[in-house]
């Protein structure tokens, strides 16, 4: 990450620019934050590409389409505004390296991660792909290596699969030579087959520390890569056969991801078995942390924000109400006069204050927080706070919950504890459960789909991390991640 230019913007959209990320063929792309300190990679289209009279049209749709990538393995479009002058495309900020850096740092991978990096990279292609997107630019570059998998980045300007010209109209040419696909780098009609070839190259390069199709020069690789056999010296032999299916030449024989995924017959996942050092990146959406000690990619904090203080306000506004009840009730009883005279006393004390301080409460929100981390779950609302040890949590879910007569879906997490704890004494009582005594939650309401999808993901992916076996994902969470 560099320091902004002094040419370089303050802001985009709502996001105030921290630090500059990045250049590359499509535009600028700069690390920011959110009004509620959320850091995203916002990438900046280059003037003259958004001056192409089709190109808003088609960023638009592109950009719908990508909103609906879900998933585990991927960096999702969380806001976007192609209508404005330089149109601009906010993701998910995931703090980690690159796939190129990380086997540069540690080696190429082995057979065990090798084939964590393969099902989990099918699986993202098989989101983007539902989606009705093909990346056209897979490269150990747009992979970032996290602790629990990786991430797939910049699918969100892509060609949509249906509909769409080409973005190539001014000039542009996305992809990478070595790891283009032969159809992509004869200029030939490009489709999610193309990825699964990308996926090839990337695989060996992570299995060997080089691409399949290496040559001295741009012109001899992309030679390579249409005529001659790819290399796959190094590959674990349990895996060349299916790297090979996925480098055929003809993009019909290669495999789809689900086939993909049904060949490695449901392989485990296991944590990789060197450490991944977070250090200074150079992508997009992986710049250096700046904190002396890192937090690791799976804890997650979830917020959104609510009113603030208002207790005080209903309090006067209270007392209000109950004064002018009395004075009511005295001035009908007895018959004197001077009654709305006398209500002027209350109003002035206690309705206005209270209004006031209510209103104050609505103009300065606080947040709703759920925090995971290795040593268990804590739960923030306004004034509360609470934490729950892993040790003596039972299980846990997430899941939709709705309050009566409100027409919005909120996620609860709940945690329970066994019959040899009792939590009462222990929990505020914003976080205890009507009729059940051992559980805490705290719920959390989000705006829009993609971002819903995006928070979701981040405390499902910490909570399996953390959890473990405790976890219980709600069906309608697991519809809601893999849906398109």
């Amino acid at each position: 990450m560099r320091d902004l230019a002094p040419e370089d913007p303050a802001a985009i959209g709502p996001y105030r620019l921290t630090g500059s990320l990045g250049e590359g063929g499509m535009g600028k792309v700069y690390l920011a934050q959110s009004r509620g300190r959320r850091r995203v990679a916002v990438k900046v289209v280059r003037p003259e590409i958004a001056a192409d009279p089709g190109f808003r049209e088609r960023f638009r749709r592109e950009i719908e389409a990508a909103r609906a990538v879900g998933g585990f393995w991927t960096a999702p479009i969380v806001d976007a505004d192609p209508d404005a002058a330089t149109p601009w495309v906010a993701t998910d900020y995931i703090a980690a390296p690159n796939l190129a850096e990380h086997v540069n740092e540690y080696g190429p991978y082995g057979v065990d991660e090798l084939v964590s990096l393969t099902v989990g990279l099918a699986e993202a292609l098989e989101t983007i792909h539902r989606a009705g997107l093909v990346h056209r630019d897979l490269k150990p570059s747009n992979i970032l290596a996290t602790d629990d998998g990786p991430r797939v980045i910049d699918f969100g300007i892509s060609k949509a699969v249906q509909g769409l010209t080409t973005l190539t109209d001014t000039g542009l040419i996305i992809g990478s030579p070595g790891f283009m696909s032969p159809e992509q780098a004869s200029g030939g009609r490009v489709g999610p087959s193309s990825d699964i070839f990308s996926l090839g190259t990337v695989l060996v390069f992570a299995a060997t520390g080089k691409g399949p199709f290496d040559a001295e020069s741009i012109p001899a690789m992309l030679y390579r890569v249409v005529h001659d056999t790819p290399s796959l010296n190094g590959v674990p032999e349990g895996l060349q056969e299916v790297l090979a299916a996925c480098l055929e030449k003809s993009a019909e024989r290669r495999p789809t991801p689900g086939k993909l995924l049904d060949r490695l017959n449901g392989a485990s996942l296991p944590a990789p078995t060197r450490p991944m050092q977070r250090h200074e990146a150079t992508t997009a959406t992986s710049p250096a942390q700046t904190a002396a000690e890192p937090t690791p990619a799976v804890d997650a904090r979830v917020s959104h924000p609510t009113w603030g203080y208002s207790d005080g306000g209903k309090i006067l506004i209270g007392l209000g109400l109950l004064i002018s009840i009395g004075t009511i009730l005295y001035y009908l009883l007895s018959g004197d006069d001077g009654l709305w005279e006398s209500l002027v006393v209350p109003g002035l004390v206690f309705f206005i204050p209270g209004s006031v301080l209510c209103l104050w409460a609505t103009r300065h929100p606080r947040e709703v927080v759920i925090e995971v981390t290795g040593q268990g779950l804590n739960y923030v609302h306004l004034h509360w706070n609470w934490r729950g040890l892993w040790g003596d949590v039972q299980s846990v879910t997430l899941a939709p919950f709705r309050h009566p007569g409100i027409d919005r879906v909120y996620w609860e997490v709940k945690a329970t504890w066994g019959d040899n704890w009792n939590p009462v004494a222990q929990v505020p009582k914003p976080f205890r459960v009507k009729g059940h005594p051992r559980a805490a939650r705290i719920l959390l309401l989000f705006t829009g789909a993609a971002t819903t999808r995006a928070e979701l993901t981040r405390l499902d992916v910490a909570l399996r991390h953390h959890a473990a076996g405790k976890y219980n994902p709600d069906p309608a969470l697991i519809a809601l991640l893999r849906s398109s």
